[in-house]
């Protein structure tokens, strides 16, 4: 048996060499789009036809894709976020969804302190003043002692308090579930989180309740010296009403890995916001973690193609479906 697997990641490109191998020594046929994700429907459509399994970016798989999708069997989400996939239209169509928990806590927490403690501190106003060949010092603000206010505290909102606790920084978290028996996080409302905080860490799902949840009214309960990051989705913030923010200075700056639109358009007037620290969604991007979320989800194809319930299923409901395209071992 040889399955047909596209790869839309681009992280297997550079950290996937034994996920590859991995598919390969199962029989698998790898192939490569013209670009790597995230692809539009019409992009993707194309790109599917003829595949068995996708180790998928965050392309858009919605439900006229997944459709006319031929014979996929499976598509292995590169990382945690699944907000891209219609997985219902998915499991109505016998395909199944997987994705990789808890394989990117450390990497994506790390690179949120990263940004911090970046634009808090100024470090990339500086960095470009050297590439100018200029010598000038930038005041900064400071972050040990602060106040840092958690928007959804799963996972890696919870590695980010971790790494908090080194700074002593006070931390307050806003979530749907509190666990009031974590220590040395106090568990406020979202209009306290925002009042109250010198940072403001977004690191919730994009849902039809979390989307464009950051808006004007949000950003100007925020302190004047206050800083936003996000590392989430970038859709979690209403991008005009944060420019005015940074131009109007209703806040002291931002910190973003992740946009609405992904590539961010070169005419995004995000990138000429002052005070604004940008990256090309990279929170993941540790090669290590890289090794492992590649073989992870490669793992997840190479199961189903051998007759194997795969792990970290989002969609189980869909082995009662009659439309399920794989088959499994009795």
């Amino acid at each position: 048996m040889s399955w047909k697997v596209l790869i839309t990641a681009r992280g297997i490109q550079t950290a996937g060499e034994q996920a590859q191998e991995l598919l390969r020594k199962a029989g698998c046929e790898i192939i490569f789009p013209s670009k790597f994700g995230p692809l539009k429907a019409d992009e993707l459509t194309h790109a599917l036809a003829g595949m068995d399994a996708v180790l998928a970016s965050l392309d858009d798989y919605s439900a006229p894709v997944l459709s006319a999708a031929g014979p996929l069997k499976i598509i292995a989400r590169w990382g945690v976020g699944y907000d891209s996939v219609d997985v219902a239209a998915a499991t109505r169509n016998g395909i199944l969804v997987t994705y990789t928990p808890g394989l990117l806590d450390d990497a994506v927490a790390d690179y949120t302190f990263a940004l911090l403690l970046g634009v808090a501190r100024r470090v990339h106003e500086a960095q470009a003043a050297m590439e100018r060949g200029e010598w000038r010092n930038y005041w900064g603000d400071d972050v040990g002692g602060k106040t840092l206010g958690i928007f959804g505290f799963g996972r890696i909102g919870q590695a980010v308090a971790r790494r908090a606790a080194g700074f002593n920084m006070r931390v307050l978290a806003h979530t749907p579930h509190p666990s009031p028996e974590i220590k040395g996080v106090e568990f406020v409302s979202l209009e306290t989180l925002l009042e109250e905080s010198d940072f403001v860490s977004l690191h919730a799902a994009l849902t039809s309740s979390t989307r464009g949840l950051i808006g004007e009214p949000q950003l100007r309960r925020m302190k004047r010296g206050a800083y936003l990051i996000n590392t989430a989705r970038g859709a979690l913030v209403d991008e005009t009403a944060l420019v005015r923010a940074l131009r109007e200075k209703w806040i002291a700056g931002a910190a973003l890995d992740v946009f609405a639109v992904e590539p961010l358009p070169a005419e995004s007037e995000l990138r000429s916001a002052p005070n604004i620290l940008l990256s090309p969604h990279q929170s993941s991007y540790a090669r290590g973690t890289g090794e492992r979320v590649s073989l992870a989800a490669a793992r997840g194809i190479v199961d189903l193609m051998q007759g194997k319930k795969p792990g970290n299923l989002l969609n189980p409901e869909v082995f009662a479906a009659p439309q399920l395209r794989a088959r499994l071992r009795e």
